[in-house]
């Protein structure tokens, strides 16, 4: 069979404006892109996505680095869970979401797949900001095969450009696979090409040892240097997010208990000072933190959580320990 010639184009680089990747969340969730979201079942992945939406619909983030002026239109599609009795309950749960500003596509007469025309005229519609697909395997289509290079290959293409097309962050929550010990990359979501397209991904997952934690750690990025892995807490009060951690992705594909928490050892340091001095030179304190392996960032935040003050005696930064929160 003689196979069809395609005319040559090409495209000089003069040609292309250069542009800077902007940020939803930085570095973990770039706009424009797609972002995966792995874990194994039961482990906090939809809790941390729909906790994500809740506080987008009001124009909060997590956190520092989710920097918004005004709430976020998102759609959050779900193959797993009814949008009645628990996808909307967990979202109002999840610090009172304004359900305006989240959508899903009625997918009653049919479903929905990745390569769907109407995820592309749901985002012209809602003006989304992020679309989340969860679990990504509900959404291949009849008869695709996630694990055939070539199909997960155009269909996360034209996801992709749909991403860039409208700098909308698109996220794939996936189930990871049961190939225990493996790379966190070949535990994902079938085919590796879903784990190439990506320009970030995301492990959510149990930190042994603290059976009401779930620890965040970036796996893949290729657009900015990784992020410092975080966590979150679930319990009877329901989601709370307690920022950098000290894990990693082996410790948590592993199930190995972390090595002693570094916000928690920065804060027994201040504590145990505290005991002693009632205030003490800033850069003696960086200097302990450094010999316990605490790093200034992870130091800083202890800091902030225990209401330490800084004052500045003589052109000397000192902080004050004696109003420590206990």
């Amino acid at each position: 069979m003689e196979e069809t010639k395609t005319e040559l184009q090409l495209i000089k680089l003069s040609e292309i404006q250069s542009q800077e990747v902007s940020w939803l969340w930085f570095p973990f969730i770039p706009y424009g892109k797609l972002t995966i979201v792995q874990g194994d079942p039961g482990d906090g992945k939809t809790t941390f996505v729909l906790n994500i939406a809740a506080k987008l619909s009001k124009g909060e983030g997590l956190d520092s680095e989710m920097k918004l002026t005004e709430p976020l239109s998102v759609i959050y599609q779900s193959a797993e869970d009814g949008l009645a009795d628990t996808v909307k309950p967990r979202l109002e749960q999840a610090g009172g979401a304004d359900c305006e500003k989240i959508s899903v596509i009625d997918e009653r007469i049919k479903s929905l797949s990745m390569i769907d025309i109407r995820l592309e005229d749901a985002v012209i519609k809602t003006g989304a900001k992020l679309l989340i697909l969860d679990p990504i395997q509900a959404y291949l289509g009849g008869g695709m095969d996630m694990n055939r290079a070539n199909e997960a290959r155009d269909m996360t293409k034209k996801l992709a450009a749909l991403a860039e097309k409208y700098q909308c962050a698109i996220v794939l929550v996936g189930h990871m696979n049961k190939a225990a010990g493996n790379k966190a990359a070949y535990r994902g979501m079938g085919s590796i090409d879903f784990f190439a397209v990506a320009r970030s991904v995301l492990l959510v997952g149990r930190v042994e040892g603290e059976e009401n934690i779930r620890a965040v750690v970036q796996i893949k990025n290729n657009l900015a240097a990784f992020g410092h892995p975080k966590a979150f807490a679930l319990s009877e009060n329901g989601f709370q997010w307690l920022g950098d951690y000290e894990i990693t992705a082996d410790e948590v594909l592993g199930g190995i208990a972390p090595k002693a928490n570094k916000m928690e050892q920065a804060k027994r340091l201040l504590r145990e000072l505290a005991e002693t001095n009632n205030a003490i030179q800033s850069n003696e304190i960086f200097g302990l933190a450094d010999e316990q392996g605490i790093s200034k960032r992870t130091l800083e935040n202890a800091k902030k959580e225990l209401g330490v003050r800084a004052k500045r005696i003589n052109n000397t930064w000192y902080w004050e320990l004696d109003k420590i929160r206990q």
